[in-house]
């Protein structure tokens, strides 16, 4: 399955491939408290939230990392 922008966390994190991406660019992503409150989120909505930008987390670097899990399937 290719990810988009339109995928949900969630369902990156069901995927053993993309966890282990995400893990690589998010240490500790699953353990965060908030990430309940994300998993039903997409991720273009989640680039709208004011965590994104305070962290730096741009729209080119989700696309940079969707683009890993699918090299790595």
């Amino acid at each position: 399955m290719a990810y988009t922008l339109e995928s949900k966390l969630g369902e990156l994190l069901k995927d053993a491939v993309a966890l282990k991406v995400l893990e690589k660019y998010a240490p500790g992503i699953t353990t965060n408290p908030m990430i309940g409150f994300a998993k039903g989120m997409t991720l273009d909505t989640l680039l709208g939230l004011p965590q994104a930008k305070q962290y730096g987390i741009t729209k080119d670097m989700v696309l940079k990392v969707l683009a890993e899990i699918e090299t790595q399937k």
